[in-house]
């Protein structure tokens, strides 16, 4: 589509998201003046009378995703900003655990163009304000907001956020962050707010996020320091080392280790929320909201059948060390190996400590070019693999994705069901995206 061609109110949200992404000449625009100044001008600032925002490395699209679920089992309406999508921009912005519609999508962003005058916005910003627009017209009592990138520049945090999750801390994006754990920790602080609550649900994070919030004048809550958690026989608890209270609570039904972690923060700013008389939540809507919370394209098993064949696949948006790290720990505990992968990650990550920790699982290796803004060629990710020790003869390059998940299904399968996986899609929310269309394209309905 030309830029020329502006959309408005009547088009569809597929014409109004090609524009978006060819209006701004970059892709990411740190810097809060532009979109800040258009968020005032529609007085969507405050889309609810509570906010929470979270940031972090990993962890935060499941901590969204149980403080949604368990807000919710406690009556509220809430509303929920993620990104990015898997399957469908609506995805980023849900009421109430479903995704808006396409036509509320696009009337916010009609609004936001004809309110913005000749103020540049990126492709994230506008998502942000029609998040925000959304909320504020539905009259929702919690906005929860994932941050994009970083924090302390981040489109979501033009909005003074009433408490703040800083989720596990870890170098990722390093164009823009660097490689520094430290640096990074003090750009996710930059969320917090003087005088409010934040809670740290990272067990080590760097000291210059306290230092940070010492400076500031934030109520800090860390894992290992103002409170623990304890796994037990089929759940956990919750312990506050200057009470020594317990809450024992059923395993998140999100799977791996790493969510009892999640959890852990979420719960412990619930709870201070409580406390506080800003919100009130039962112990019954947590034990619910943990059983029922749901966020795709983490540690997803997922089976089908195609052509007579049947298939298991697990899916995980993996995209740098750390949550490569955790999901080598779940394929290490589920005694799983051997397995095909389908992989592609983006070309600004740190990308070799990802096919290490992996690399010991996989057999063979589907791979291909994402096509898009900072992806990996052909050859560099070829040259990855290898690098990191894995055969010539075990890589399988495609032109596409979609030939990767194509020679996947020819190559593989079962005449009967399988209780594990034998195939592993991982390395970026894109790769696991571009499976996601894939599979969509040949009409194959995927079951949990």
């Amino acid at each position: 589509m030309s830029v020329t061609a502006k959309p408005d109110g009547a088009s569809s949200l597929e014409s109004w998201i090609d524009w978006l992404l060819h209006l701004h000449a970059q892709e990411i625009d740190l810097g809060l003046e532009r979109v800040r100044q258009v968020g005032a001008k529609m007085s969507i600032l405050q889309p609810a009378p509570k906010v929470i925002s979270v940031a972090g490395t990993n962890g935060k699209g499941s901590s969204v995703a149980l403080l949604s679920s368990i807000l919710r089992q406690a009556g509220y309406r809430v509303g929920a900003y993620t990104s990015p999508h898997i399957q469908a921009f609506n995805e980023r912005i849900q009421i109430d655990g479903v995704a808006v519609d396409s036509q509320t999508i696009v009337d916010a962003f009609d609004l936001i163009e004809r309110s913005r005058g000749d103020i540049k916005l990126t492709y994230f910003e506008f998502s942000t304000l029609a998040a925000l627009q959304i909320f504020k017209q539905a009259a929702l009592d919690v906005v929860v907001l994932e941050v994009g990138l970083g924090g302390r520049l981040d489109a979501v945090n033009i909005v003074d956020a009433d408490a703040a999750l800083i989720t596990a801390i870890d170098v990722d994006h390093i164009d823009w962050l660097g490689d520094d754990r430290g640096q990074i920790a003090i750009e996710k602080a930059g969320i917090t707010r003087s005088g409010r609550l934040a809670v740290c649900s990272d067990p080590n994070p760097p000291q210059t996020l306290a230092d940070y919030c010492a400076e500031h004048r934030v109520n800090l809550l860390q894992l290992g320091r103002d409170f623990h958690y304890r796994v037990e026989e089929g759940g956990w608890s919750l312990l506050w080392s200057s009470s020594g209270e317990a809450g024992s609570y059923p395993l998140p039904a999100l799977k791996g280790d790493f969510q009892i972690q999640n959890a852990s923060g979420v719960l412990a700013l619930l709870q201070e929320m409580c406390r506080s008389g800003d919100l009130s939540v039962s112990d019954d809507a947590i034990k619910c909201g943990l059983q029922n919370a749901t966020h795709p394209g983490r540690l997803q098993s997922v089976e089908f059948r195609h052509n007579g064949r049947f298939y298991h696949w697990l899916i995980d948006v993996a995209h740098n060390p750390q949550s490569s790290e955790v999901l080598a720990d779940y394929l290490a505990k589920q005694g799983l190996g051997g397995l095909k992968a389908v992989f592609s990650v983006l070309d600004d990550k740190d990308a070799s400590p990802m096919v290490q920790r992996i690399s010991p699982y996989i057999e063979q290796w589907y791979t291909a070019d994402l096509q898009i803004p900072r992806s990996s060629s052909e050859k560099k990710l070829q040259n990855l693999l290898q690098d990191n020790h894995v055969e010539a003869s075990c890589i399988h390059v495609y032109a596409s994705i979609e030939k990767s998940v194509q020679a996947c299904l020819s190559q593989s399968g079962s005449d009967s069901r399988s209780e594990t996986p034998n195939l592993l899609v991982w390395g970026s929310f894109f790769t696991v995206a571009q499976v996601y269309q894939a599979l969509n394209a040949l009409a194959i309905e995927l079951g949990n």
